[in-house]
């Protein structure tokens, strides 16, 4: 997940976690978001800012389309990769990759956004109100009148099962590398909190080295998100309930939130239905 752009208090040892991100989003989250974050970024035909962009899983995709690709994070180590993989393709014309916080986006004035996108569960590491009041109201400021802020959170976290020590996925990793990542979940249901701790074991040859970092989510519910929204003048034009299009559920597997800057309306924008993905 596009998870690395996140408040001090809800990750540690996303620096380190860096060379294994996209190792192991391959094998979980994978592609299944990338087609809607890219149909939205053409149909908007703008300029697209991703918050917590790490390493690029869906900056990629999304540069090729866009009019112009804004990627902030707080990690330089994501960041350096990302900027490598934009320079490979030949896109990196086409993005500009700022390290920063996203609680204050530090480049109000130099770009006017189309589209803010707050993939799979980026906000959601965001553990106090006011820091997640901070991050959309400084989208708020960065998006031109009736931009978009689209925002995908986790369904339901508080009923994820804990687990100490979870053997999750294991394979090889570069020439002569072998990685396997044991993760624990620790839940606190009284502050809404999950926390989700891992270990990415690397073994080449007799060489072992064990690389360490942790994350903490925090439940949020669509009505309270929509609430918070609307306080900073966004109107919430759809809650979709997965990446085609179809209507949001309490049940639905995905949560994604589509809020409209502003009072102009883009009676042009079609979201994806089934038919087109």
């Amino acid at each position: 997940m596009a998870r690395s752009q996140i408040s001090a208090q809800g990750w540690h040892g996303w620096d380190a976690y860096a060379p294994f991100y996209d190792w192991e989003n391959r094998r979980t989250v994978g592609r299944r978001d990338i087609r809607f974050w890219t149909d939205l970024a053409r149909r908007v035909n703008g300029t697209v800012l991703e918050l917590g962009c790490g390493t690029g899983r869906l900056s990629l995709p999304v540069t090729r389309v866009a009019k112009h690709f804004v990627g902030i994070d707080r990690s330089e180590p994501m960041l350096g990769r990302l900027r490598t993989r934009l320079r490979r393709a030949r896109l990196i014309s086409r993005a500009s990759i700022i390290r920063g916080d996203i609680r204050s986006l530090p480049f109000r004035k130099r770009w006017r956004c189309d589209l803010v996108m707050a993939p799979y569960g980026m906000l959601q590491s965001l553990l106090s109100d006011a820091d997640f009041d901070a991050v959309i109201g400084s989208a708020a400021r960065v998006l031109a009148r009736g931009g978009i802020l689209g925002i995908d959170l986790v369904p339901d976290l508080s009923r994820w099962q804990e687990y100490k020590r979870h053997k999750s996925l294991q394979g090889t990793f570069g020439r002569g590398r072998y990685v396997t990542l044991v993760e624990s979940v620790r839940q606190d249901r009284q502050r809404r909190l999950t926390f989700f701790d891992q270990e990415f074991i690397e073994r080449e040859g007799s060489k072992r080295k064990v690389h360490q970092c942790s994350i903490t989510f925090r439940t949020l519910t669509v009505p309270e998100v929509t609430r918070r929204l609307e306080r900073v003048g966004f109107r919430v034009d759809a809650v979709l309930g997965d990446y085609q299009g179809d209507d949001w559920s309490p049940d639905a597997d995905v949560w994604v939130i589509i809020a409209k800057r502003g009072t102009v309306s883009y009676t042009h924008l079609t979201l994806p239905t089934n038919r087109e993905v």
